[in-house]
């Protein structure tokens, strides 16, 4: 590559949940200072964190939060691909990685072993009490990453977006034992966000703080926000989609068809799941053969060319110029699109402009 040249990477994942520009997506989520009004007739309804990182160069997305008595600032990576929520912990540590704040001092409030939160975190019928008076927990993921620990219970300082502070005791993962995955990033824990009962949100929907509603928007630009509660959203500027009541373990609307500028690729029965914590959208052999095959067969004849000598991603491409940003090449990308069974014959889409799946490469 010459020097000062700047290629656009192809890069299938998910920028935004709502799909939608920056600007949407402010006049569609309320601002916290203006949720007052729509608050409805209880405590408080939402709350409300901002997100920081991007998807270039950082690769993470993360939010803080306020943990313990004193409470002390943690940051948390977003996985809504499982449940519990971990910190690094100071207990001893036998083994951690290096992170942003001083590992986390566990409190005396240990999870026993038959508590129905315990049992959430292990597979029935795989359910042993070896030390009765605490929860052990081991969790893995994709990555290769993991963390074993023991359950306690700690105050989380959170805020309505009414401006109601509160205080609930919810159950965390005191991480002793870490081994970093191949995605590591320098968050001192993970906030899980998945749908089992030992989850951040579960676990404040059972004591009646929220409504059992995650959602969050992450800006092309960088950042975001992250809410529990559903009194933040307009419903009509979001396309609904119900989950899938087979794959009840993860946020997967199912089983999906994927589109291309408008049109169907004949690629189907695509079990889609969303999964906040991987830092790509994968898909499976098949499905990205083709759609690079189409990508390709659009760009034939056109100002860009493949890039083979960056190395940074498989499929890449240069013009005569260097690029400033994605609108620069916006034209000659279509939109790619999974579209999910409905009631009837109608489809909900999930459209991926060229913004949400092409990155720069400096």
């Amino acid at each position: 590559m010459g020097k000062g040249q700047v290629n656009v990477l192809m890069l299938l994942l998910f920028l935004t949940l709502c799909s939608a520009s920056d600007q949407k997506w402010r006049k569609a989520m309320i601002s916290a200072e203006k949720a007052t009004s729509l608050v409805m007739n209880r405590v408080g309804s939402s709350i409300l964190f901002p997100i920081h990182g991007n998807v270039y160069p950082t690769g993470y997305y993360n939010v803080t939060i306020k943990i313990g008595q004193p409470p002390k600032p943690y940051f948390l990576d977003l996985d809504t691909g499982s449940d519990l929520t971990w910190l690094q912990c100071d207990a001893p540590c036998v083994h951690c990685v290096e992170a942003p704040h001083p590992f986390y001092q566990p409190s005396n409030d240990l999870v026993a072993c038959r508590d129905p939160l315990c049992a959430a975190l292990h597979p029935p019928g795989d359910y042993k009490c070896e030390s009765p008076e605490q929860c052990d927990y081991e969790v893995e993921y994709a990555d290769g990453g993991s963390s074993l620990g023991v359950l306690v219970r700690d105050v989380f300082s959170l805020n309505y977006t009414n401006g109601i502070q509160l205080s609930p005791r919810l159950a965390l993962g005191c991480g002793y034992d870490q081994i970093p995955g191949a995605s590591r990033h320098p968050l001192d824990g993970i906030l899980g966000l998945g749908r089992g009962k030992s989850g951040i949100v579960s676990q404040l929907q059972s004591q009646g703080l929220v409504r059992n509603v995650v959602g969050h928007c992450l800006s092309g630009k960088g950042g975001g926000f992250l809410f529990f509660g559903d009194g933040l959203y307009d419903s009509s500027r979001v396309t609904w989609t119900s989950m899938s009541q087979e794959f009840t373990k993860y946020y997967s609307p199912g089983i999906a068809e994927l589109h291309f500028g408008g049109k169907a690729t004949g690629i189907k029965n695509l079990i889609v799941v969303f999964d906040s914590g991987s830092s790509y959208t994968y898909l499976n052999s098949q499905a990205y053969q083709t759609l690079t095959v189409l990508l390709k067969k659009e760009l034939g004849g056109r100002s860009l060319k493949e890039a083979p000598e960056d190395q940074t991603l498989p499929l890449c491409w240069k013009g005569r110029k260097p690029f400033k940003n994605v609108k620069d090449v916006k034209k000659y990308f279509k939109t790619i699109a999974l579209a999910f069974a409905s009631s009837g014959r109608t489809k909900t889409q999930f459209e991926l402009h060229p913004e949400a799946y092409l990155i720069i490469s400096f």
